[in-house]
């Protein structure tokens, strides 16, 4: 097997940064006792002297229009969920590593990618579109990719037999053992993980306990390590809090992006297409608005939902700033797959349905849509309304038209030449309309061809449709 750690070591702070473009000063502030701390700030609070440990009156005094954050424990949680789905994209064996870490299988995964170099580069750029700063290495068991990438150490290691030198050059800090071990471990001369593996083990066990030889072994791949793999969520909901009040819907667009790039990886892992999708921005004092956007056919691929969404917020005026957008999927429908043109140029090009999803966005959900048959013989009832995407069933095999009259005009029968006919409809008796009639193909005589019929009760003739 061969892994891939993912360690997101700005995560506490890319939650609340990541909403922005060039966001302003920075901080998320963590209780430690008493104290506020500062647990992680972005380059901008940086410049301003804010650094991780100081205390978070400090950083406010020092950067006047510093954004203070308290640390959200949860929201982490949610993006790494968030991220798991989008990495299921790549490869279905997704593992969490909490509180801010993924684990990825992807040696069965390689060939569909097109080789290690293609995929890395895939998920890089991914993972920087959607605005999170990572760590990523790669080796033959899950523990010692994770130990690398906590370290920084950005390598791919594919032989088990040189794990030993790679790992032996870590620093003792990156292994998942109390502080008080980790203390013990310098106080002996063992500041990296090289010189923990040169003590002898039966001393290792009595004086720093099993846990420590065991998670050597983990890593070296002399023990084994079960993995339970990320499981998605039956709908897509993702939440994302602006560094600061967006006040036109243009600017929202940026971080609506990032969001739709998790879905797209959510319905890649799933095997399925979202019908809908809604944008919910939250405003302080005035209800939320929502934006739906729906699809003809069930729909993955990023552009084309952001070209739809695009497409809707240049039509939306908000009421109120903006300070969180929510990105909410739970029509989800699976997705056949099929084989492209082998020398298709755009997915795009030609596409019916892509049309058919900006016209309802420009003109109205009510004002596009497609006609099916009804189960009524009289002509004015015997079709329907649909959802324009909603599959059309086949029409009977009767010599009718597609264009009728809105009501049928009285003609002479002298001036037509009946071509075909009659078809007799009898129907309507029950709901107050009924229908006697004969109907027959005729021709003007302008040589138009026309759908008449004759009034069986009155004896009356109309032309109630027109052929092409």
């Amino acid at each position: 097997m061969f892994w891939l750690a993912i360690h997101f070591s700005s995560l506490p702070l890319e939650i609340f940064s990541r909403g922005g473009a060039a966001p302003e000063p920075i901080a998320v502030i963590e209780k430690q006792g008493n104290r506020s701390c500062v647990k992680a700030c972005n380059a901008a609070a940086s410049a301003g002297g804010v650094r991780p440990g100081m205390q978070g009156s400090s950083a406010q005094a020092l950067v006047g229009n510093l954004i203070v954050r308290g640390r959200d424990m949860a929201a982490e949680q949610e993006s790494l969920a968030g991220l798991a789905a989008w990495a299921g994209g790549f490869t279905p064996d997704v593992s969490l590593q909490p509180p801010d870490g993924l684990l990825i299988e992807i040696g069965s995964c390689l060939r569909l990618h097109r080789g290690f170099n293609n995929l890395i580069s895939k998920m890089r750029n991914g993972l920087n579109e959607m605005g999170y700063t990572s760590s990523l290495a790669c080796a033959p068991t899950p523990h010692a990719a994770w130990l690398m990438a906590l370290a920084g150490k950005e390598v791919a290691i594919r032989e088990s037999g040189k794990l030993e030198k790679v790992l032996g050059e870590l620093p003792v800090r990156v292994l998942d053992q109390s502080r008080d071990t980790l203390a013990s471990l310098e106080m002996v001369g063992a500041l990296t993980l090289g010189e923990c593996m040169r003590f002898p083990r039966a001393g290792m066990a009595r004086r720093f306990g099993q846990n420590l030889l065991d998670e050597l072994d983990r890593a070296l791949g002399r023990l084994p390590e079960a993995r339970e793999f990320f499981v998605p969520p039956p709908g897509f909901e993702r939440r994302l809090e602006l560094p600061s009040q967006v006040h036109e819907v243009e600017a929202l667009l940026f971080a609506a992006r990032r969001l739709l790039l998790e879905l797209e990886g959510y319905l890649g892992l799933c095997q399925a297409g979202a019908q809908e999708f809604e944008l919910v921005c939250c405003h302080e004092d005035v209800p939320d608005t929502v934006l739906k956007v729906g699809f003809a056919q069930p729909a993955r691929d990023l552009n084309r939902m952001l070209l739809l969404l695009r497409e809707t917020l240049g039509r939306t005026r908000l009421s109120a700033p903006v300070h969180t957008i929510m990105l909410n999927a739970s029509r989800i429908q699976a997705m056949e797959l099929s084989n492209l043109d082998m020398f298709q140029v755009s997915a795009e090009t030609g596409d019916g349905n892509l049309l058919l999803e900006r016209l309802r966005i420009r003109l109205g959900k009510e004002a596009v849509f497609n006609i099916t048959p009804a189960a009524d013989h009289r002509p004015e009832l015997a079709w329907r309304k649909c959802d324009a995407g909603e599959e059309v069933r086949s029409p009977s095999k009767l010599q009718r038209p597609l264009w009728l009259l809105p009501k049928p005009l009285p003609c002479h029968k002298d001036r037509l030449e009946l071509k075909s006919g009659p078809e007799r409809i009898e129907s309507g008796w029950w709901d107050g309309m009924d229908a006697v009639r004969d109907y027959y193909v005729a021709q003007g005589r302008n040589g138009s061809r026309l759908w008449v019929f004759r009034d069986r009760t009155s004896g009356a003739w109309f032309v109630h449709g027109l052929f092409a």
